[in-house]
């Protein structure tokens, strides 16, 4: 005796139709705590981490106190809560979507699909001239004024290209945007990860993108905390189109 599964109007079955509508659920996150502010990781680096506020939209630097029992960890896409602490030291012209928080951010999950599209679609940069508003890789501290932004997301018209410099050990991308070539020090450490487990000093293309495990579409470009009195444009993580 052969037995038959009903099919619905779109040719799926009963069963079939119902574990891809579970599957399209949005996740439910946990109530905000009063007084914090839910953000989306872009990159998270030893100098801060850079997140998307989802109640505003802006791009918002958080400084915060790991301590010495713990890194940097937080990973791009997820979802935090945080609290902006009772002074949040917004006075750092070169960087004027720094703050501070108070404690440590809590991790409430991971954003994916047309979520975690649209906040990106939002905050990418049109192409523009310069980069940061500025043009070259470093600029004098006294120069900024605080009306220049200190992070950006783009998409690059070439590349990325990362890359191991041999002289002084470091690792760099190399991208395009949109008439200017980009050399930039990453501190994607995922990416730089990568490059050492393929035990390659260069990765683009398929390569770059087995190792990461994702295409890079998405650049998070940040400006760097003085060193020697000048800030430098960097490399902050590199990001899958969700």
């Amino acid at each position: 005796m052969t037995t038959h599964t009903e099919l619905g109007a779109s040719g799926r079955s009963d069963d079939e139709g119902s574990s891809r509508r579970q599957g399209r659920r949005k996740t439910r996150l946990p109530a905000q705590v009063p007084g914090a502010h839910r953000c989306m990781v872009l990159a998270c680096t030893p100098e801060d981490t850079t997140a998307v506020d989802l109640h505003n939209g802006a791009i918002v630097r958080l400084r915060v106190e790991w301590g010495d029992e713990r890194e940097p960890d937080l990973s791009p896409l997820e979802i935090v809560d945080v609290v902006w602490a009772d002074d949040p030291e917004r006075d750092d012209l070169a960087q004027p979507e720094a703050v501070t928080v108070t404690g440590v951010p809590s991790v409430l999950g991971t954003v994916k699909g047309r979520r975690a599209r649209r906040v990106l679609r939002d905050v990418a940069l049109p192409p523009q001239q310069n980069l940061l508003g500025f043009p070259g890789s470093s600029a004098p501290y006294w120069e900024f004024r605080g009306m220049r932004p200190s992070v950006a997301v783009v998409v690059p018209s070439r590349g990325p290209v990362i890359f191991r410099r041999r002289e002084d050990d470091t690792v760099w991308a190399r991208f395009g945007w949109p008439r200017s070539d980009n050399w930039l020090p990453l501190e994607d450490r995922r990416a730089i990860a990568a490059l050492d487990d393929a035990r390659r000093d260069r990765l683009s293309g398929k390569d770059l993108e087995t190792a990461l495990g994702f295409r890079p579409h998405f650049l998070v470009v940040a400006l760097s905390r003085p060193r020697d009195g000048h800030c430098y444009k960097t490399v902050a993580a590199l990001l899958p189109q969700p």
